[in-house]
Parts: C-alpha cells; structure tokens; sequence
C-alpha cells in the first residue's frame, strides 16, 4: 500500500540542540517513534552536521531535506547562502544523503513586490537547475504572504507558473492563514509537491492586557487570537490535506509547530503523533 513518511521539522525542536545537541536531540526523535527530520534552523557547523549524520545512521534517520536561502534575508544578514556557500551547502546534504534543498521564505526585499519577487524567483530557477546537476532538487516554501494578490492573481500562483525547475513544500497552516482551502491547493500543485508541512490551525484564548481597557488593546488581542496548534489540535482538515499530498506526490509529511506556547516541543510531538496514529497513519512513521 502506498505511504509516506511522516517526520519532525527541526525548527519546532531548535531550541534543544543547545540541551542536547544534534546527535541527542535527534535521539530523543527517535526515542518518540520518528525516522525522519527536515532540518531547518540548526547551525550547520561540523559539529552538528556530525551529531545528526551519526544519529541518523544509528536510530534509522532520514533526513528528508536541509534548509539554505538563495541570499541573505535580510541586507547583510550572517548565515550560510547558495550565491556564496553553494559547495558548502552541497556538501552537508551529500553528507546527510539528503536530496532536496529547501527555500524557507522570501527575502524581505521581495515583500510587497511583485517586481522584485519574480526577479528572486527566477534567480531561484536557475538555482535549480544549478543544484540539480549535483543530484539535488530545490523547493520552495510557502507562508501566508504569497496570497497577495497581484493582478487579481495570487504571488504563489504566479511563482508556481513563472519557475519550470523548482518544487514546492506547501503549509497547509500558512494556506489557511492566507484565506484559501489547503486541501483545493494541495490538489492544485500536484506533480510539484514532494514535501508537505503538517502544522494545525486553532483559535486560542483571547489574552486582553492588564489595567486599563481601551479599543486598541482589544483590537490587538482580537486580531491575534489565531495559534499554531498540535496536529490534530485544530481546526485543519489533516487526513484529507494528507491524501492530496499522496495522491499529488508528497513523500514527507513534516510536522512543524512555530510556537509551543510553553509546552515541552517534544510533548507537542507526541500529541501530534498520537493523533496521527489514531487518524490512520501509524504505518507512516517507519522508514
């Protein structure tokens, strides 16, 4: 029977490199019953690299896909990039057995511009078609910013029609909070879907300010009320966003979650993974 993978995107976890490192942070992974991460967030220092190659050797592992920008996101921004790290980044992912790449956002530059969007993703093709050559795909991932509408179309709509070379990793979170059915979307990009976030949407408690009341402050605490939330937690249709993931040709299934809200992120991850196993997909978190 045709299955996924379903695994951790390490940003939810990033926080407990530091406790444990690579190596024991992807341990403790393992120790919850997942056999794949798509690492994003993590130093890619030799040491990290090390620990997470040595844990997915020893637990069983798939590193589904690392994480580089094409160029910094923000002028002068410190960090690794394919315009000027690109035989680095390679290198990480041949050592991972990892082949896919993956674009975490637009840089802050192209926010609010069409023009300067398209000329970024372009780049990004090319970039492509670059790593290719070298045995790696790149996709892109998506937020809820790419639901501006330019020229009565959405920006990701356009991206997905202007590149030939480049895939993409849909949020069905960030699908949701840009006001359209992640379910429909998945659908409509199949054939260009390898990777999948797996992130639940929930309503949360509204938390007015102490003191004095004024129409601000509520507007403030009304307009934040949207969570990120455990897998299954919310209010996302997760099975059926999973079937259309298969049935357009995602193979990793990642759970991410932004923001824990003081939950132990690996408590996060067992809630997510309970509800999943019970919707179906136990099978899944096996290699």
């Amino acid at each position: 029977m045709k299955k996924g993978l379903i695994g951790v995107q390490m940003s939810t976890i990033k926080e407990k490199i530091d406790e444990l490192g690579a190596y024991g942070t992807l341990e403790a992974c393992a120790k919850l019953g997942f056999h794949c991460v798509e690492i994003s967030q993590i130093p890619m220092t030799p040491e990290n690299v090390a620990g997470m190659k040595k844990a997915c050797d020893d637990f069983g592992i798939k590193a589904a896909a690392c994480t580089a920008a094409l160029e910094p996101i923000t002028p002068g921004m410190p960090g690794e990039y394919l315009t000027e790290n690109f035989e680095k980044i390679v290198e990480d992912c041949k050592i991972l057995n990892c082949d896919m790449l993956r674009i975490g956002m637009l840089p802050i530059s192209c926010m609010g511009s069409e023009e300067e969007a398209l000329d970024f993703v372009k780049r990004a093709d090319e970039m492509a078609i670059k790593l290719r050559e070298r045995g790696i795909d790149l996709y892109y991932h998506n937020h809820h910013m790419e639901f501006i509408r330019y020229g009565g179309r959405y920006l990701l709509d356009i991206i997905k029609d202007t590149t030939k070379q480049m895939g993409f990793e849909l949020d069905i979170h960030w699908i949701k909070r840009g006001g359209e059915d992640p379910v429909e979307y998945i659908k409509k990009y199949a054939g260009r879907i390898r990777l999948l976030h797996l992130k639940d949407y929930r309503i949360g408690q509204m938390k007015l300010p102490e003191g004095v009341f004024d129409s601000a402050s509520f507007m403030q605490a009304f307009a934040n009320m949207v969570e990120f939330a455990e897998v299954g937690e919310g209010t996302l249709p997760i099975k059926e966003c999973m079937e259309a993931g298969l049935a357009g040709g995602s193979e990793y299934f990642l759970i991410e979650q932004d923001n824990t809200y003081g939950r132990d992120p690996f408590e996060s991850l067992r809630i997510s993974k309970e509800h999943l196993t019970e919707m179906g997909y136990g099978s899944w978190f096996e290699l």
